[in-house]
């Protein structure tokens, strides 16, 4: 018998971030519909991180972005996204590990997750990225929320104290 043990909130907070990666992946493939837009925060002082000097020094530890309206280029890696967006009208390419990615929130529909950062390097979660197919929907077996108690969910919740 080891003495390892099964480490079950990282894979909690991995699957959490597939929904996340899934997201992406599906926006990457076919855009934004109706109302959906991303609220993504990070730590830019993440050591994979690449956030340009000027952002940096007004944020230098986290930054919220918004996917809307106005960003380009959204590629999606196995262990992280990029994405230029324009900053006082200056585009600027960024480069986000999955694991400097603290919130995800898609206000339209009053979801989000919140995922506890992974500041080493090399220590990256396993993001389980999924391929999606152009014409592939993603569809969601949840119930609708019809009430205004929309909740972010934190795994802080559910942690040993």
């Amino acid at each position: 018998m080891t003495d390892e043990h099964l480490d079950y909130e990282r894979m909690v907070d991995d699957a959490l971030r597939s929904v996340m990666v899934r997201s992406l992946h599906h926006v990457a493939a076919h855009g934004l519909s109706g109302d959906h837009h991303f609220y993504v925060t990070f730590r830019t002082d993440h050591p994979q991180a690449v956030v340009g000097d000027e952002l940096k020094s007004k944020y230098p530890e986290e930054i919220t972005i918004v996917l809307q309206h106005q960003f380009w280029d959204l590629d999606i890696g196995e262990d992280g996204f990029s994405v230029t967006l324009s900053f006082n009208q200056s585009p600027q390419t960024l480069t986000v590990p999955f694991g400097a990615v603290t919130a995800f929130v898609d206000p339209s529909v009053k979801f989000g997750l919140q995922f506890k950062p992974s500041m080493e390097g090399g220590d990256q979660p396993v993001a389980m990225p999924v391929a999606v197919a152009k014409d592939e929907p993603i569809e969601s077996n949840a119930p609708e929320q019809d009430d205004e108690s929309g909740k972010v969910v934190a795994l802080d919740e559910f942690r040993k104290k």
